[in-house]
């Protein structure tokens, strides 16, 4: 396990799911950590379970975010949402509302870290991108689009940190047990008129070699190593943990 004591982490969207276990597994290998959700509840929850410090925070309110200013280590852009509709019945402001969350909010919040990251000369941002960073789903033109563009935007911020000693990586799931996509199973189930049994294994896992969910726990892992010393070199890159999906 990578060592990250004295450092500080914060991680968007916290309260469960991968971001939660983003959050245990950084505790765990030492790291102060701010848990960031929108959920005060959850929030409180999750940092009270890893020692850490709760921010209940909407992060769609992007006029908050503009001038902050953050002093941390480590960042870790998971917050997200999702909605399944063809692209004619796609609600305008929910594709807004979702490229909001899931690709300006993680610019301003690297924006808000990146100088105490410079000035210090290390730095850590990982940003929780699906397989839908890299491959494409009907029904999903919001979440496909933002991801693919966080994708983009964590190879600009490796590029202009690499030699800063700042790094920034993606880490690209497919799909994995959480309320996200439980929720996802039922809204496909509706849109593609089929059972909720028959949604995982014809739709989600028709393309992945491993024909399981992923666990969050199993996403945490690859996270906490790519947030500790030893992964320098990790710089630009998605990592993909999606059973061989993307391998077609």
């Amino acid at each position: 396990m990578s060592d990250l004591s004295g450092k500080r982490a914060l991680v968007t969207g916290a309260g469960s799911g991968i971001g939660e276990a983003c959050a245990v597994a950084l505790a765990a290998a030492g790291a102060s950590v701010t848990v960031a959700d929108v959920n005060e509840e959850a929030a409180g929850r999750v940092a009270q379970q890893v020692g850490g410090t709760p921010w209940v925070v909407d992060l769609s309110d992007t006029a908050a975010l503009a001038d902050l200013s953050l002093d941390q280590d480590i960042l870790v852009n998971n917050a997200g949402i999702q909605h399944v509709s063809p692209i004619e019945e796609f609600p305008p402001e929910k594709f807004h509302l979702i490229l909001t969350l899931m690709l300006e909010s993680p610019f301003l919040l690297t924006r808000a870290v990146l100088p105490g990251m410079y000035e210090r000369g290390f730095g850590r941002i990982v940003n929780i991108t699906s397989v839908h960073g890299l491959r494409a789903s009907a029904y999903k033109s919001a979440y496909v689009a933002a991801k693919h563009g966080l994708e983009g935007l964590s190879k600009v911020i490796a590029l202009e940190g690499g030699g800063k000693g700042v790094t920034s990586v993606c880490v690209s799931p497919g799909y994995v047990r959480t309320a996200l996509v439980d929720k996802q199973i039922a809204d496909q189930a509706r849109t593609h008129g089929i059972g909720e049994d028959e949604v995982v294994e014809k739709i989600f896992l028709t393309e992945s070699a491993v024909k399981r969910l992923a666990e969050p726990a199993e996403i945490a892992d690859m996270v906490t190593w790519l947030c500790g010393p030893t992964a320098g070199m990790a710089n630009g890159s998605s990592f993909t943990l999606d059973g061989g999906w993307s391998a077609h």
